[in-house]
């Protein structure tokens, strides 16, 4: 909550109670948030679950499977769940990477239980919130990227993006990195020069992170091979800037890549909060003479 940009932002979490078709309880799939003719509302595809209750033996009770290749619209405000299925979209799909701008949803790579493949599949997915019903519509692209759990950063308030990581197999990583606009005109991949990874990057089976922050990703690598330090990770953090006076534009983009490590560092407790700005009786009394 948030009422102008020197007040103190309080984040807070709710559980929302959906009605209507509510989709089933799943892992691997992608949440995004569209927006089109005024109104907002949550776009969910994609996911891996456990197979029925009812189609499962003593041999394939643990099993997962994909969930059907359905699309579930959910309206925050009054709490309406509705499911569409579109024909392009036949195949469940998990693990993937899912870009939204205003009322469009790029659904990008995954891996797909059924064929054991990671497909280089694009779709475009757009949503129009029309009084009523909304109306969805599905298209293919041909610029799609095999790959599934890779990890994705922002490199601005722009539609811009950096794809790192992931896995090309089940015993392939993907090393190369990739850039991602999405413009009016559609989505643009281009191919972007990755950091020199480290040997034990490389030769790693494995390997995990997230996003820290506009050009910035930590990644973790398990230990493998070493019995003298089990359960361990190393951590690194890779940043994408850009040269020049920081203008993306006119810049050239490079990463740098150094290891990170917090043996020694005091974690946070859960009760401790970071906070920044000046609360609004500090505004009316300053003395800087700045608004």
């Amino acid at each position: 909550d948030s009422r102008g940009c020197n007040r103190k932002l309080t984040l807070r979490c709710k559980e929302k109670e959906l009605v209507g078709e509510v989709p089933e309880a799943r892992y691997g799939h992608t949440i995004s948030m569209v927006q089109s003719h005024g109104k907002t509302a949550c776009v969910l595809f994609g996911g891996r679950s456990y197979m029925p209750a009812g189609e499962r033996t003593t041999e394939s009770w643990n099993s997962v499977v994909d969930c059907p290749p359905q699309v579930y619209l959910f309206d925050l405000e009054f709490g309406c769940s509705s499911v569409h299925t579109l024909p392009e979209l036949s195949d469940g799909q998990s693990f993937h990477l899912a870009l939204a701008r205003e009322d469009c949803v790029y659904i990008l790579g995954g891996h797909s239980l059924t064929s054991d493949s990671r497909p280089p599949r694009l779709f475009r997915l757009r949503v129009e919130l029309l009084q009523g019903s909304p109306l969805l519509s599905c298209e293919a692209l041909e610029t799609g990227i095999s790959i599934s759990s890779a990890i994705i950063t922002r490199t601005g308030p722009s539609h811009k993006y950096i794809i790192l990581g992931g896995y090309q197999s089940n015993s392939q990583k993907r090393l190369e990195c990739s850039t991602v606009t999405l413009d009016e005109k559609g989505i643009h991949i281009e191919p972007l020069e990755p950091p020199k990874w480290t040997p034990d990057i490389i030769h790693s089976r494995t390997w995990f992170g997230g996003s820290a922050g506009e050009v910035s990703i930590l990644l973790a690598v398990p230990t493998e091979g070493r019995p003298s330090q089990p359960d361990m990770h190393y951590f690194y953090q890779v940043n994408f800037e850009t040269e020049g006076e920081g203008k993306e534009e006119e810049g050239t983009q490079g990463c740098s890549q150094e290891s990170t490590d917090y043996d020694d560092s005091t974690p946070l407790e859960d009760s401790e909060e970071l906070y920044f700005g000046r609360e609004p009786h500090e505004l009316e009394v300053s003395s800087d003479g700045e608004e």
